[in-house]
């Protein structure tokens, strides 16, 4: 393995003392010559390592005056406040007009819900579907259907070890990616009229999936740092305990929209509330191997002692985007799940699960990651510093600790909607916090994808975008009558 460039090593330490508070947003860093002297190194090494930093966001140049720590974002201080009954989800229709507006191809495709392709080792998965292929008897293209590839499941048994969980492969069900890991164990767990536990804003698709099985949502308020309340959870399972919820659809490690991180010991806590009722946990974690912490956060699934979580992952947004392969750790549900797969589904694609294991076989999973999770690390400085640089005065944004997309809220006067469809015609895409609400709240919300490798070019579409915004919110603002009773 190659030591660690010079350069890196300080552009690592400045930016560890700038996320300590050690150095301050708006101080001023030693200068060039400074640097070399006290560090003993070359100025042609500052000057990488302070560019390096500066291509993350975390500095700023003055010309003539140095070099600075980039103004600190604004945090989103939000806890959502949803109400309290269960309701019929109507959110289908806005979502498929979100989505099939083109927003996924345009040349800043902030509203995707993918990271860039250029981030996978395409080349590497593309021999080992060969090798996996080769391996591939006619036999076990029907012996492995129950629950999907053999070796894949005992390979993602495998990586549950290193978390500390005892899972085994006859527990984990494969599927077309994780939706339909999500979608299956929905299905087990509930029936039309049902009620169902979800974050609020929370993930557009389990509110399709609600609204598709004839059930209905009850939003939690949820936090935009650590994910669900869970004081507001309990006053929720209180007031629904003649008719408790059949299952909670949460995301509690870097949550789309938010980014939020439940730490472990409310990991822990939520379990055990949800033991409490006899309600079953669907958790869905296909982003917690992107995590930008030296250590994986542990899933809620670690805290389980009655089989009461259902835990959902994917290879989608780590490792292969397009080969749909992703699985359920059902646990005791695991018959029912694949009697439900076969029902629906029959089964996976075969060369894809195939290639998968091949490529985990190959040992390189691990080194692709800590390449991709520097990556997006460094693409989401850039992101926070552009926001922080171009969009209107009062804007709040959240710090994801992993994962891919930052949530922004804009001030008073912004509606996201409207700046959606005028930032489109321009090339730019989001996704407008509407559709992440079962009553199409969070109109001044918005969810930013910071998975594509940061340009000179999307740098200047967050610049229109944040002109587009300041722009919307002038426009509403003198709208208003010059006298108002209101």
């Amino acid at each position: 393995m190659k030591p660690t460039p010079l350069y890196q090593q300080l552009a690592d330490e400045l930016a560890a003392l700038m996320a300590s508070g050690t150095l301050r947003s708006g101080e001023r860093l030693p200068s060039i010559r400074q640097t070399r002297l006290a560090r003993g190194c070359s100025a042609a090494t500052v000057f990488q390592a302070y560019y390096l930093l500066e291509s993350r966001g975390l500095l700023r140049a003055a010309p003539r005056s140095g070099y600075f720590v980039a103004p600190t974002p604004i945090p989103v201080p939000m806890r959502s406040q949803p109400p309290a009954e269960a309701r019929p989800v109507e959110v289908s229709e806005l979502v498929f007009q979100l989505l099939g507006s083109g927003g996924h191809e345009v040349p800043a495709p902030f509203g995707s819900a993918f990271p860039s392709p250029a981030l996978f080792p395409l080349e590497k998965l593309r021999r080992a579907l060969v090798a996996g292929s080769r391996k591939m008897s006619p036999a076990q293209l029907t012996a492995d259907l129950p629950g999907g590839h053999e070796e894949l499941r005992r390979q993602i048994s495998l990586r549950y070890l290193r978390l500390g969980l005892a899972i085994s492969p006859d527990e984990i069900v494969l599927t077309n990616g994780a939706l339909e890991a999500l979608n299956l164990s929905l299905q087990a767990l509930t029936r039309p009229g049902d009620a169902v536990l979800v974050e609020s804003p929370g993930f557009y698709a389990a509110l399709q999936a609600i609204e598709r099985l004839g059930l209905r949502a009850i939003e939690i308020p949820t936090d935009a740092a650590e994910g669900a309340d869970l004081d507001g959870l309990a006053a929720l399972l209180r007031q629904h305990a003649p008719n408790p919820p059949k299952a909670c659809w949460l995301m509690s490690s870097f949550q789309n929209p938010l980014g939020s991180l439940m730490p472990p010991e409310k990991k822990r806590a939520l379990v055990a509330l949800l033991a409490a009722h006899d309600v079953t946990l669907i958790e869905d974690d296909v982003y917690a191997e992107l995590h930008f912490s030296t250590q994986p956060p542990s899933p809620a699934k670690a805290f389980e002692r009655d089989g009461q979580v259902l835990h959902c992952g994917s290879f989608s947004k780590c490792l292969a985007p397009g080969y749909r392969v992703g699985w359920v750790a059902a646990g005791r549900f695991a018959p029912q799940l694949q009697r439900l797969k076969l029902s629906s589904s029959l089964g996976g694609s075969w060369p894809a699960q195939a290639a998968l294991a091949e490529y985990l076989q190959g040992g390189g999973f691990d080194h692709h990651l800590r390449g991709l999770r520097a990556a997006l690390a460094q693409q989401r400085d850039a992101m926070l510093a552009a926001v922080a640089r171009h969009f209107p005065a009062g804007t709040r944004m959240t710090r994801p600790q992993g994962g891919y997309f930052l949530w922004v809220e804009l001030p008073d006067g912004c509606d996201s909607l409207a700046l959606h469809a005028q930032a489109l015609a321009e090339g730019i895409s989001l996704a407008p916090g509407p559709m992440f609400s079962a009553r199409h709240e969070f109109d001044r919300c918005l969810r930013l994808n910071y998975g594509q490798p940061w340009t000179a070019d999307l740098e200047h579409a967050m610049a229109r975008l944040g002109a587009l915004a300041l722009a919307c919110r002038k426009t509403s603002v003198n709208a208003w009558p010059t006298s108002r009773t209101d």
